[in-house]
């Protein structure tokens, strides 16, 4: 190979490289380290109106793969199920309640398009989420929280601490991650 046309291959893939990066400086929402296309996909849609629950009797179900506008209600209206996992931050805080029965048992994502917090309950008690990320400026999705959930068992989602009266959400399967 010529030093000249090394010389040029190797502006090309610098030229490349920098390119990548700054698009992904420029989309905050690129800096997922999971495969998130399918989320961004839903959230590119229009999202179907819902209003959540104020009580785990009034709450609405979710089906999963779709995105969901959720109505929020003031916090200190909501009866939740059980002590959210996280304190209210202020007086102002919105929340809701909405049921969900996934498929299949395995990993599911729980995306959000904003700061709230999240709970899962079966049989009265919390899920714990098995992983979770979120990027600052990015709102589609905002922050996407992982559960193990089992299958076909109707699940109540508590939805608190938010800042604004209505959150987009999407419920979708984990994609599968390299070891």
């Amino acid at each position: 190979m010529s030093p000249r046309f090394a010389k040029w291959i190797f502006t090309a893939v610098v030229t490349l490289l920098w390119t990548v990066h700054a698009c992904a400086a420029d989309d905050p929402c690129a800096a997922f380290t999971w495969d998130v296309r399918h989320e961004r996909e839903l959230f590119a849609k229009p999202a179907e109106a819902l209003v959540g629950g104020h009580t785990e009797a009034a709450a609405p179900p979710l089906k999963v793969d779709r995105l969901y506008e959720l109505t929020l209600a003031k916090q200190a209206e909501v009866s939740f199920a059980t002590k959210p996992g996280k304190a209210a931050m202020g007086d102002g805080d919105y929340a809701a309640l909405v049921h969900l029965t996934v498929p299949a048992a395995g990993s599911w994502r729980i995306s959000l398009d904003s700061k709230l917090w999240v709970d899962v309950l079966a049989d009265g008690g919390a899920i714990a989420s098995s992983d979770f990320q979120g990027r600052s400026g990015c709102s589609a999705p905002h922050k996407i929280v992982e559960f193990v959930l089992p299958a076909g068992k109707v699940l109540t989602l508590q939805i608190s601490s938010g800042t604004a009266p209505t959150v987009k959400l999407s419920v979708t399967r984990a994609a599968a991650r390299a070891p």
